[in-house]
């Protein structure tokens, strides 16, 4: 039969195309950075801005020349002007990290700084859409001052929509350097490359949803007649994951049990390494006999190179969305992967490489049509930043995980990095391990970085009705200079996100969350509610370092300088917060506030990133004297679940309102009268049904783990949410949400281990918190 595709004419092919053409890109400019984008003739390009902010463009033709009248305006909103990149300049004299990011930009981009005397400037404009008449490169500078933490004035990102004049079906992003080698690989085919131990692999899905089944062998293995090539139960084995990815666990590793290749950055984080490459019996047994497969591919141009056929190649098949169900079958659906979407490899090893584009059209696996797929090749003197990237919302980029100002310091200390929220933070410390981490914290001081929290300026005339319509907590009772924990959630009483709300001003808050979409589902209820308010995204501009443990007073009371108008180290009540500098008047800019993730008298220092370095040597520096420990987030899991603290995805979910989370308290529904989001969901559900967080101590020194189902007699009652052992008990705990009856102190359960039935870990029902019941340590 053949490979269908390969037979249908172009018009035919695309009427029973089934992914939809691209007639929009989805791209961005981050905060305080520049960005170049390519316009076809007839393109539109369309810049939605946040409230109140502006930006400045260059524009160059086909020949490289700035010619900013040939972007013609389409839509006339706001105040377009001609005149000096103020912003780009006030970015580029501050002269610290942040400048210097945007000098390397502005350098890759061939900008000098005479360009910058002539720009366009949009201002006063949420949106604005522009056309080019001809091929264009438009520079957009998305630029502007620092802000400090006891400002609102963030640089929020601008998001860009490429309008295509004409639909294309693959989007190839810019290298990420020069390449060395392109390689296109065309549907239905597979191609063969050698890349050299240090040098980079990028493999582009062009198209989206497009498998690529890829192979290496150890070339200087290959010379003396072995062949040694990647091994997917090798890699596992080893691992201990189902497939490798950035950061710790990203190696993939030969037939000899060593390293052939390791991922560096993932933009899908979804792939294959259960099944072989698709072969000739897969296609018989379905009925299509003779279709091309990638086995057939591989064995057509490996096999001169020496390489005995196979029926079926053991490849690692990128793209390809499987996953083995609880059941035990291996279930296969379209890929993860979009339009230029890609996974970057490094060679350890001199390499013979094999890269497939998958024929298969007979199910989901490549969106039903066969695509392209292009490889680069990057030279071993490139150097390319770890990153497990993520993305906010389906149709956007995706993003890079990022460092937070600390990461240097941090980083000195540890290898044991993990993704976490799109940063890279420590799991644990060289010489300290979490327990030692924990311990400290217990009985002295530890420092931990919680970057990874995301910031958002709320600010304008409505913002106190705003947020007290959003938010579960009564914000009016807030004073300025004080701190609430609420809950965030949906009409159905299901919590979003938990966090701190900072009241600054009368109209001005700062939202401190988990969550990076809790701030975009903020601005649209804004704008569909009609509120008056700004809500800019902050986190790039305030990172924070939080300092617990009994004596973290001490250690900070000699750091914090304050002025007379602002409460000292001494005067600062729990959850408020106070305006200062690092060392004296003189010093860096910081808010400490009185907080904390751990049931001890802890403080959190926030500052801008570029001074991040400096806050965390102070702190260590002084921090000596009392055993100061860096602490990781194993250490600070310990910590939590013994405080009785909820963590997304554990105690709460978007199905699970505060009562049921454990923090009912952060739910006035008698004394806060007027409306908020889920107030009459939560209202319609008796206190009686309501399941319930409990602890429970296990009898036994097995621990129980996150989603173990909580039994009585055959059947389940509750599940485990989250569970540690407790160096303070010296007993196995746990945090598990359980049906009312089953609620009360002393209530002996039992965990389901194994299929549930086999093997129970008896426990005991215990009031919550674990550790110090009346929080009396926190509020000293």
């Amino acid at each position: 039969m053949g490979n269908l595709s390969q037979h249908l004419s172009v018009e035919t092919e695309q009427f029973f195309h089934l992914q939809a053409a691209l007639q929009q890109i989805q791209l961005r400019v981050d905060p305080q950075s520049a960005a170049i984008f390519e316009l076809d003739a007839q393109d539109d390009l369309e810049l939605n801005l946040p409230a109140g902010q502006g930006i400045e463009i260059l524009v160059r033709n086909a020949q490289g020349k700035i010619q900013l009248p040939l972007l013609q305006l389409v839509s006339p909103n706001g105040i377009i002007s001609i005149g000096t990149a103020v912003q780009t300049l006030e970015q580029l004299v501050q002269q610290d990290s942040v400048a210097q990011r945007l000098e390397y930009q502005l350098q890759k981009f061939n900008i000098a700084q005479t360009d910058l005397e002539v720009v366009l400037r949009v201002q006063h404009t949420e949106q604005v859409r522009f056309h080019a008449p001809e091929p264009l490169s438009v520079i957009v500078l998305n630029t502007g001052e620092n802000m400090q933490v006891d400002q609102q004035n963030a640089i929020d990102e601008v998001q860009v929509i490429i309008h295509k004049a004409k639909t294309q079906t693959e989007y190839l992003p810019a290298p990420l350097a020069q390449p060395i080698q392109e390689i296109r690989v065309s549907k239905a085919s597979a191609k063969t490359y050698l890349v050299k131990a240090g040098q980079w692999i990028q493999i582009i899905d062009v198209s989206g949803k497009q498998c690529s089944d890829f192979l290496a062998f150890d070339a200087n293995a290959l010379a003396q007649g072995q062949e040694i090539g990647l091994d997917a139960v090798a890699t596992r084995t080893i691992l201990g994951h189902s497939t490798p990815s950035p950061g710790i666990h990203s190696r993939f590793y030969g037939t000899d049990m060593q390293a052939l290749v390791e991922v560096v950055q993932d933009t899908v984080g979804r792939h294959d390494m259960f099944l072989t490459a698709c072969s000739p019996k897969f296609y018989e047994d379905s009925g299509y006999f003779g279709h091309t497969s990638c086995t057939d591919n591989f064995n057509r141009i490996l096999n001169p190179l020496g390489l005995a056929p196979k029926a079926a190649w053991p490849a690692i098949n990128f793209f390809y969305n499987t996953q083995v169900e609880p059941c035990g079958s291996i279930s296969m659906d379209e890929p993860w992967s979009r339009a230029g979407d890609y996974i970057l490899l490094r060679a350890h090893k001199d390499l013979l490489c094999a890269s497939s584009a998958c024929p298969d059209d007979i199910d989901p696996s490549n969106g039903w049509v066969p695509s392209d797929i292009h490889v680069r090749i990057y030279a071993e003197s490139e150097q390319f930043a770890r990153s497990q990237l993520y993305r906010t919302h389906p149709e956007e980029m995706p993003r890079m995980t990022k460092q937070s100002g600390f990461h240097s310091r941090i980083a000195a200390l540890t290898s044991q990095l993990v993704e976490y929220h799109g940063y890279w933070v420590a799991n644990e410390y060289h010489g300290w391990g979490a327990k030692a981490e924990y311990l400290a914290c217990r009985e002295r001081v530890a420092m931990i970085d919680l970057t990874a929290l995301r910031k958002f300026e709320i600010t304008g005339p409505d913002a106190e009705s705003f947020l007290q319509y959003m938010l579960t907590r009564n914000v009016r009772k807030l004073a300025i200079g004080e701190i609430a924990y609420s809950a965030i959630c949906l009409d159905t009483g299901g919590m979003l996100d938990d966090g701190t709300i900072f009241r600054l001003g009368e109209n001005n808050f700062r939202w401190v969350c988990g969550d990076e979409y809790t701030g975009t589902w903020l601005k649209q209820k804004a704008q569909q509610l009609g509120y008056r308010v700004s809500i800019r995204h902050s986190s790039d501009q305030i990172h924070n370092v939080a300092v617990q443990g009994p004596r973290s007073r001490e250690l900070l009371k000699q750091l914090i300088w304050t002025p007379e108008h602002q409460p000292n180290l001494d005067q600062l009540a729990w959850f408020h917060f106070t305006l200062g500098r690092l060392g004296n008047a003189q010093g860096i800019p910081v808010m400490v506030s009185r907080t904390g993730y751990t049931g001890e008298l802890g403080f959190e220092v926030w500052c801008h990133p570029t001074h991040a370095e400096q806050v965390w040597d102070a702190i260590w520096s002084a921090g000596q004297a009392f055993e100061i420990a860096p602490m990781g987030f194993t250490a600070l899991d310990m910590l939590r679940i013994e405080a009785g603290l909820i963590f997304a995805q554990h105690e709460f979910d978007a199905q699970t309102n505060p009562f049921e989370a454990g923090i009912g308290f952060t739910v006035p529904l008698k004394s806060k009268d007027e409306d908020f989001l889920g107030k009459q969901a939560m209202q319609n559900q008796t206190a009686q049904s309501r399941h319930k967080l409990v602890g429970l101590i296990l009898e036994q020194n097995e621990a129980a783990e996150h989603g173990d189902l909580i039994y009585v007699d055959r059947y389940p009652v509750g599940v485990v949410t989250s569970a540690t052992n407790s160096p303070l008990l010296k007993k196995q705990i746990a945090l598990c949400r359980v049906a009312p009856q089953y609620a009360s102190a002393e209530t002996t359960l039992e965990v389901g281990k194994l299929d549930g039935q086999k093997k129970r870990l008896k426990a005991k029902v215990v009031s919550l918190p674990f550790y110090d019941p009346e929080r009396t340590r926190v509020r000293a």
